[in-house]
């Protein structure tokens, strides 16, 4: 028994050992694309910094610094997409699938949805910049309270209105909606739109459209579709798992403007 005992501890302790090398190459890997994918930026910059302006570069210690500091928090924001949100996102889709309760998919998508934007980076600080920009221009009181509530109301409207395009995306995938209908009616609701808004919300409710989908929604939104469509027979996953993201950028720009139209 004992002997058996120290057995298992042994195969315990490589099998653990493996797996804490594999990881640790996963990341060496995943930091290699890192810098890789950096390169082509810092090259440029560098370029017309050095080559066209003619200048030094300004504070090179703290530009290293930070340059390394996105190397390695883009290699573990990367490993942590893979290793968690993804398998989260397909999962939670599995489940839902077979329990077959399409209320609960429904408000879990739109859930999903609203939830990752109002947490998005992006579009806080957008919404901060705009309410700035809106009080200096005079369009709402030039007071803190003013400027963080026109934020905060312009967040609420982006993440509603993407949580109501997850929600007709995950219909879509039920259904076997062609997804190039409802991009086209979407669009042409945007030029509608775009003809009676205010036109200090129409640059606004553009960029609404590409800030909602960053870092944090996307991966979530993604592996929902995904999973979703690979746990539906007759969905195909490459057809149908994707598009969410689509209907999540065009969503905001309609929601914006109207959004502009009522506090104006």
């Amino acid at each position: 028994m004992l002997t058996l005992a120290i057995h298992w501890c042994k195969v315990k302790g490589l099998h653990e050992g493996k797996t804490l090398t594999r990881l640790l190459s996963n990341i060496a890997r995943t930091l290699l694309d890192s810098v890789r994918d950096l390169l082509p930026i810092i090259v440029v910059v560098s370029f017309f910094q050095l080559a066209v302006l003619k200048q030094p570069i300004p504070n090179l210690d703290q530009i290293l610094i930070g340059t390394l500091l996105v190397v390695v928090g883009l290699t573990l924001f990367i490993k942590g997409l893979e290793m968690a949100l993804f398998p989260i996102g397909e999962n939670i889709a599995y489940a839902f699938a077979r329990k077959g309760s399409t209320f609960w998919l429904l408000l879990f998508a739109f859930a999903l949805g609203f939830g990752t934007t109002i947490a998005e980076p992006a579009l806080i600080a957008v919404s901060a910049e705009a309410a700035n920009v809106a009080a200096t221009a005079g369009l709402i009181p030039d007071v803190a309270d003013e400027r963080s509530s026109y934020a905060l109301g312009l967040r609420f409207t982006v993440a509603v209105s993407v949580g109501i395009a997850i929600l007709i995306g995950v219909i879509r995938i039920i259904k076997g909606w062609p997804l190039q209908y409802l991009i086209i009616g979407g669009y042409l609701g945007v030029v509608v739109m775009t003809v009676f808004a205010p036109k200090e919300i129409i640059g606004i409710a553009y960029d609404s459209g590409g800030v909602t989908t960053s870092t944090v929604t996307v991966p979530l939104v993604t592996a929902l579709g995904v999973g979703l469509a690979s746990s539906i027979q007759g969905r195909n996953p490459m057809i149908d798992g994707f598009g969410l993201i689509a209907l999540a950028s065009l969503t905001p720009m309609i929601f914006v403007m109207m959004y502009g139209m009522v506090i104006h």
